[in-house]
């Protein structure tokens, strides 16, 4: 009965390896190998385990990519944002243009409602502007 249950979790923890990610698959099946014994361990054997055990855990697993791909890949999503910010920025400054020769146009056409014209031209400045900051933000 001991022998079958010993089987089984063997049998589990080798496909637990098998199904387990590359960075997982190192530690499960080093410690799949291990046996237990009944043997007493002295202080001094436990305390080595110890530490080693610790500095098993500590240890940095290593990524299965190369970093410089990785730094490259970045530098280039960041281009890409800034060509993007760019391009969205230009429509908000034409977007600007065209509000204030609106309002130009306006003026030029009654006078007597610059007062008005102008606070509608502020509202669509700051609505553009707006869109322009959102772009920005969406960029980065």
């Amino acid at each position: 009965m001991a022998s079958a249950r010993v089987f089984t979790s063997r049998l589990a923890s080798q496909m637990a390896v098998k199904a387990a990610r590359p960075a997982v698959r190192a530690p499960i099946a080093a410690a799949s190998k291990r046996t237990i014994t009944g043997q007493t361990m002295k202080r001094q054997q436990a305390t080595t385990l110890l530490q080693a055990t610790t500095r098993n855990a500590f240890q940095v697993q290593r990524r299965a990519y190369s970093s410089e791909i990785a730094q490259a890949m970045v530098e280039v999503s960041k281009n890409i944002g800034m060509g993007s910010a760019a391009i969205g920025l230009t429509g908000a400054g034409i977007g600007i243009g065209l509000v204030f020769a609106a309002l130009i146009n306006g003026v030029a056409r009654n006078p007597a409602l610059r007062g008005q014209l102008f606070s509608y031209a502020i509202l669509g400045f700051a609505f553009v502007e707006a869109i322009g900051l959102f772009d920005l933000m969406v960029a980065l």
